[in-house]
């Protein structure tokens, strides 16, 4: 590389580098929650942008600073766009600048939707295995059948091996069908079926994962759940704020996830109070809590999605890249002459 050059990552290589690579990927967003919770991480707020005419549709802007081996700074700039479903498009698109720590130049520009839904998925997965060890595993539940459970279910057989039965809903059977057959692609011998309703489903599994686009709840009880279930509550805005307060909560940093009209947000409105979250997940990795409260209580885990994890993934498939020779190159993307 040359000065001014930045390398780049499109989505169909990282395709290829993450592929197969799900224990290795938890591994990487396990090592980003402990250096969150001791403190060697710096990440501010999202920013949220809400184009006119909203239709659910919102830009998000994720900074962060992870002190890794040698620093790492970036942004992940993503578009959430529902409607792109019927569109025959991807919800979400993204890109991910990283930085250089010592100089502030930027050294590559990383496709962000597939390390945003690896990195997802990966939380969620190693939340699965901490939460959920002592229970039995062996069936799972997906609430939403799109992308993100996708790749959720995937790092879920990566991590716990034994499942061998899956039950879905989604608001389409269409869609449900459809990503059923493609499960069943990926998973052989794993009994797959449709639920006609969300209770159905939450009775089906012990181990459940919500991945779906509502923006409010729609969720009014967990009753039907087995107990002691463990709730991935990856899209956030699934469950009923009586729900929350009354689980076992653990998020990943409770100054991001009360916020944006989550459950956890509205629930904190409605009591005045967020003592009904017990720990973050990364308090559980360094031995400060138990994973679980309880084992007759449902556990939710309610992951507001922090940049450092993006950051820590895209900074390790840039690394694989360069080392499979398969990253490109923006010549003298950057100027090369003084501008004074």
């Amino acid at each position: 590389m040359q000065d001014g050059d930045i390398l780049t990552l499109d989505g169909d290589v990282l395709l290829n580098l993450l592929d197969g690579e799900e224990l290795r990927i938890v591994d990487i967003i396990r090592d980003a929650y402990l250096l969150h919770a001791q403190g060697l991480t710096d990440v501010p707020h999202s920013l949220f942008l809400t184009p006119p005419g909203n239709q659910g549709n919102r830009f998000i802007a994720l900074p962060a600073y992870l002190q890794a081996e040698e620093g790492v700074a970036g942004v992940k700039w993503i578009g959430s766009f529902p409607g792109n479903l019927e569109r025959g498009l991807d919800r979400a698109s993204a890109l991910i600048i990283l930085n250089a720590a010592d100089t502030g130049r930027p050294v590559a520009i990383v496709e962000g939707s597939v390390i945003s839904a690896k990195r997802t998925a990966a939380s969620a997965a190693l939340a699965a295995r901490i939460l959920h060890a002592d229970n039995d595993a062996s069936a799972v539940g997906l609430i939403g059948c799109g992308v993100i459970n996708f790749e959720v279910i995937r790092f879920l057989n990566a991590v716990l091996p034994g499942i061998s039965r899956l039950t879905l809903f989604d608001t389409s059977q269409s869609r449900a069908a459809l990503f059923g057959e493609r499960c069943a692609a990926r998973m052989p011998g794993v009994s797959i079926a449709v639920a006609d309703s969300i209770d159905a489903l939450l009775g089906s599994a012990s181990l459940i994962s919500m991945a779906t686009t509502a923006s409010k709840p729609h969720i009014r009880s967990l009753d039907a759940c087995p107990a002691g279930s463990t709730i991935l509550h990856v899209s956030l805005r699934d469950l009923d704020p009586d729900v929350m307060v009354s689980s076992d909560n653990v998020v990943d940093d409770a100054d991001h996830v009360f916020r944006a009209q989550t459950s956890l947000h509205l629930a904190e409105a409605s009591v005045g109070h967020r003592d009904f979250v017990r720990c973050s997940i990364g308090e559980i990795l360094t031995g400060a809590f138990a994973p679980r409260g309880s084992h007759d209580r449902h556990v939710v885990f309610s992951p507001f999605g922090l940049g450092i994890l993006d950051l820590a993934l895209a900074n390790a498939a840039l690394k694989w890249g360069i080392q499979a020779r398969a990253t490109g190159i923006l010549k003298s993307f950057l100027p090369t002459r003084a501008m004074l």
